[in-house]
């Protein structure tokens, strides 16, 4: 096998490393020849030095990457930052740029993915398939409070339409329901296919189900707070799969108790870092805010999994080798939206 020479000089330190990363990596490093490093820790400002001799680091959503680490990082001349997700809000970008540190991303693994793991939720949620199947395991055939309803004819608001929110946006015509969606510019194609793009206080006022697809910045932290609850259909269903801070969880959880929010399905936490990819079944956990929303007999729960398919964990290790690879032999990058600093 033809191994680019250059990729031998080069190491990758892996933080927050579970074992389908090291299988995934491992076997599509073959065609790339890099040295690999898997840590299981998060990378944050005390874990920076573990890394020995990597001019890369591969990191993950909940790895910290402030300041302070990227200014360890240049200590250790580590040239390269590679991101093996979309969301980039946990890195300093700046403090990158200062240090000259190029910071790259995959923007689209699969799409499909995390959109058809949204639609899994709210059919769930909405059919209580999770209750059925405990019930059934026991030998319980009623059919008392697994009602649900159809979801063909309702109105389904989309925040967000980047790939994972055309894609969404797709299953939920194919349902037949109506889609409303918001973003700071309307999708041409999108609008053909029937979407209609509305403005965010009318997502919130005329949908059934609300589903999250945009990134966390600025403006869309806690997009889903009191004010906008309150503006809601009564028994809405809340759907997220995108960022955790997305939404205020104390304001969910009020809504939940008052009964305005009728159904919650997230796949992402604001404190997940903590929690997500670690089997706690032994722990106490400390953190009370889950616990609540665990509490609730309409919340589902599911831990950062929307991403986890076969392709798009191959797609993930191709894109990551191919951006590193593209930085470090032309000290640039074929796919510039991988591109950060």
């Amino acid at each position: 096998m033809n191994v680019p020479s250059t990729s031998h000089q080069h190491k990758i330190a892996f933080f927050s490393t579970q074992p389908y990363d090291k299988i995934f990596f491992n076997k599509h490093n073959n065609e790339f020849g890099f040295e690999l490093d898997f840590f299981e820790t998060q990378l944050n400002p005390q874990t920076v030095i573990l890394i020995e001799n990597a001019d890369i680091v591969c990191v993950f959503v909940n790895d910290i990457v402030n300041e302070s680490v990227i200014e360890q990082l240049a200590e250790k001349q580590v040239k390269i930052i590679a991101l093996r997700c979309a969301g980039f809000n946990n890195v300093d970008l700046e403090a990158a740029k200062r240090n000259n540190i190029k910071v790259c991303r995959v923007p689209a693994y699969s799409p499909q993915a995390v959109a058809e793991h949204a639609m899994a939720m709210i059919l769930t949620l909405n059919r209580k398939t999770h209750k059925a199947y405990n019930r059934v395991r026991e030998q319980n055939f009623s059919l008392n409070g697994l009602l649900g309803f159809d979801l063909f004819g309702k109105t389904i608001g989309i925040i967000g339409t980047g790939n994972i929110g055309k894609a969404f946006a797709k299953i939920a015509i194919g349902f037949g329901c109506k889609v409303l969606a918001y973003d700071i510019v309307s999708n041409p194609e999108m609008e053909k296919d029937g979407v209609q793009f509305v403005t965010l206080e009318e997502v919130f006022r005329e949908s059934d189900i609300i589903s999250l697809h945009c990134p966390l910045n600025d403006q869309t932290k806690h997009v889903i707070n009191a004010n906008s609850i309150a503006m809601m259909k009564d028994s809405v269903m809340i759907i997220n799969t995108s960022r955790g801070g997305l939404i205020e969880t104390a304001a969910v959880i009020e809504g939940l108790k008052e009964g305005k929010i009728g159904y919650l399905g997230i796949d992402v936490y604001e404190q997940e870092e903590k929690l997500f990819f670690r089997d706690l079944s032994a722990d106490i956990i400390q953190d009370d805010a889950i616990q609540r929303l665990m509490s609730f007999p309409n919340v589902l729960v599911t831990a950062h999994q929307a991403f986890f398919t076969n392709e798009a964990l191959t797609q993930i290790a191709l894109v990551t080798f191919n951006n590193i690879k593209s930085l470090v032999n032309l000290n640039d990058i074929g796919n510039k939206s991988a591109l950060l600093v």
